[in-house]
This record gives structure tokens, sequence and C-alpha cells, in this order.
């Protein structure tokens, strides 16, 4: 971020009364409010999608969420002199959730709630919006499975192995059947699943955890979602899992957090017999250890951070608390054929 970058806002009717460097942003005080300038490396279509989720939202009633500003022109997204793409949107002043407060992510877990009823969009209204923007649990896990299968006849083929590499081959096959089991049996579950013919559609915000859901100064009982560039159409328990897990992750995945957390959620919205089974799926599917190895793939082998094998041993062992949760999960929400 620079000067360079700082020239784009020319684009826009505002009137500009300081600036000043955010985390990997700008931040504009204007004569429209706070506003935010940040690189945006996405795709144009899937700003216009966003777009029209955000207003959707906010005419639901649902306010506390940022909008983004069109240009002079009317585009969403300008360039500066070297072709950087940017957009301007707006900011709310605030803190990140705090993940040490109980109280605090109850009230994150009900407004995410009230965020999916007010997401709940007839298809009609979204009609040539959609596009490649929905997802599927069972299309999810099976690229996954496929990155698994890449890496694990890479571990098998390789000869010399450090201590990490030699580690992650000794407990791969666990966690590895694991996720061929779950994409099996959500794929057979979503076989069954009658959402086609369902005239709405939900669209999930894509990336809810603490880093985008703020506190608001001044209201401390009012809180605003942010950072909607990943909004997908899927099932909102995509939303409601990655809060929940990596909640549960520092806690030792605690039966009653989990519990309270879920209790929290359907007093703003009710959960379907197929949502706790899309929910249970998702939490048996390794995804942290799919996560682990696709960083270790992805990255420079020559040297391999000491954190990957701290990431694994953690992994391993909260692997009973999580399946203590799991089958506490069954007993009190439904038998599930997987687990």
């Amino acid at each position: 971020m620079n000067d360079r970058a700082v020239s784009v806002l020319g684009n826009y009717e505002i009137e500009v009364i300081r600036t000043w460097k955010g985390r990997g942003t700008i931040m504009c005080e204007s004569d429209r409010g706070l506003l935010i300038l940040k690189e945006y490396n996405g795709r144009k279509d899937r700003i216009v999608f966003q777009d029209a989720l955000l207003g959707r939202v906010k005419e639901q009633g649902f306010e506390e969420v940022e909008s983004i500003l069109k240009t002079k022109e009317g585009e969403f997204i300008v360039y500066d002199q070297d072709r950087t793409p940017y957009l301007l949107k707006t900011c709310f002043q605030g803190r990140e959730c705090n993940l040490r407060d109980r109280r605090e992510c109850v009230r994150a877990v009900q407004n995410l709630a009230r965020l999916h009823k007010a997401a709940c969009l007839k298809k009609t209204d979204m009609e040539g919006l959609l596009g490649e923007s929905r997802c599927r649990m069972d299309w999810e896990y099976e690229k996954h499975n496929r990155e698994l299968r890449r890496v694990r006849k890479y571990l098998k083929g390789k000869g010399q192995k450090n201590d990490f590499e030699i580690f992650l081959s000794a407990h791969y096959d666990y966690f590895f059947e694991k996720a061929l089991g779950v994409e099996q049996e959500a794929s057979c579950y979503l076989k069954e699943d009658k959402e086609e013919s369902n005239p709405f559609c939900f669209i999930c915000h894509g990336d809810y955890q603490h880093h985008n859901v703020l506190v608001l100064q001044g209201d401390a009982e009012k809180m605003a979602i942010v950072n909607f560039e990943k909004c997908i159409q899927d099932n909102p328990v995509r939303d409601l899992y990655l809060f929940m897990r990596k909640l549960l992750e520092k806690n030792s995945w605690s039966q009653e957090l989990g519990m309270l957390l879920l209790n929290a959620y359907q007093e703003e919205r009710t959960l379907q017999d197929r949502d706790y089974a899309q929910l249970y799926y998702r939490f048996v599917y390794p995804e942290k250890f799919w996560k682990i190895v696709n960083f270790y793939y992805n990255s420079g082998k020559a040297w391999i951070p000491g954190r990957n094998m701290e990431k694994l041993e953690k992994l391993l062992g909260q692997e009973q608390d999580k399946t203590r949760f799991l089958e506490n999960y069954k007993s009190t929400y439904g038998s599930f054929p997987f687990g």
C-alpha cells in the first residue's frame, strides 16, 4: 500500500479527509464515514455476487454488514497505474470477537443465525448471479481426498524421509481412511437430500471466524460481520461448523461449550435433521489433518518448519477428546451411519 494506491480514491464520489495505513489496507476518513481500501485478487463476477448478497441481506433487516462502493463510472474494481486492482468498502469501528469470552462467542453464533435467516433468498432473486458460487460438502471432500491420495503416493515413493515425514507417514492411513469414509457417506446422504427442488437457497459467509466478527465501538451489544469475499451458496452449517471447530479445538472439544453454541444458534434459527447430519460429517472429516498435509506438500520441502510437527502432535493429542465429543453429539442429535 502506497501513494499510488491512495491516488485511486479520486475515482470515487467521496471527499477524503485523511488516510492512514491499516493491516494490509488503507483506512480512509471521508464525508461518507470510515472506509477501507484493499487489494482485490478475485474474479469480477464474484464482487457482483457479493454486492447482490449484501444488498439482499440489508433488505431483510440485517444492517450490520459492509457495503462495496462503486466508482464514478459504476465499477466495483479500480486499478492503480501498475494495474493493481482495489475495492473500497464501508468500515465498522470495533474490535474482533474475543474467543476467550464465552458470552461473546454465544452472541457471535446467534448473530450468525440471524445472518443466515436474512441470507435465505429466492433463487429467482439471485438468478444469473449464482454461477459457480455453489458448493456442496461431498464435492469439497472429494477434492480434498484427491489431494490426500497424491501426497500419500508421494510419501510412499520418497526415499530418505525427515522426522516429520516419518511421523506423518506413521499416522497417515488413520486419517486418510476416515476422510474416505466421510466422503462416501456424505455423498450417499446428499443424494437423498431434496434441496435441489427448494425454491430458496442459502448464501454462507464462507469465512465466519472471529477475525470477521466485530464488536462495535460504543455499543458492545452489537456485532458487525465483514469480509464476505468467500461468500458461497451452501448449507448454513458450513459457517457454523467453521466457527465451532476453531473454538472447540482451543477448548479440548468441550462437550459443554459445543452444546452451548448449538443451543445459542437454535434460539435464533431452527436446525433440521439434515443440518445436524451435515454438521456431524463436517466434524468427523479430518480437515485439520488435510490442512497440515496440504501446507506441507505445497511448500518447500528442503526445510520443514517445526510448527508442522507441533500441529500434527496437537491434532493427535486431541483425537480422543474429539471422539468423545462426537459420541455425545450422536447420542444427542441423531444416529449417523459413519464414525
